[in-house]
């Protein structure tokens, strides 16, 4: 799948970003979680990406990501990607 792709409340098989820019990580619900914006890009465009929990620390600026049986959706007026609850998430290696 790719970014231009994407579409809200549609399941996301697999796709592969190059992480562009990452946010600060930042505690949400009451600090039960730990939640870090990211933007991804790949060859036909630019997505934003949530990273969850460990995940977090995973991912660094410049990484290339793969996400499988991820998520996207609509939040604040911007589409998003993320592994969600069942998905997953790993780094390509060889990227720094």
């Amino acid at each position: 799948m790719k970014v231009e792709e994407l579409k809200d409340k549609v399941k996301v098989d697999e796709i592969t970003l190059k992480i562009i820019s990452k946010d600060e990580t930042k505690e949400v619900r009451g600090g039960m979680l730990r939640l870090c914006k990211c933007v991804g890009e790949d060859d036909t465009g630019k997505v934003n990406v949530s990273l969850w929990n460990d995940d977090c620390e995973k991912v660094e600026e410049g990484n290339t990501i793969k996400i499988l049986k991820g998520w996207c959706q609509y939040y604040q007026d911007d589409l998003q990607i993320s592994s969600g609850r069942f998905g997953t998430l790993e780094v390509i290696p060889g990227d720094c």
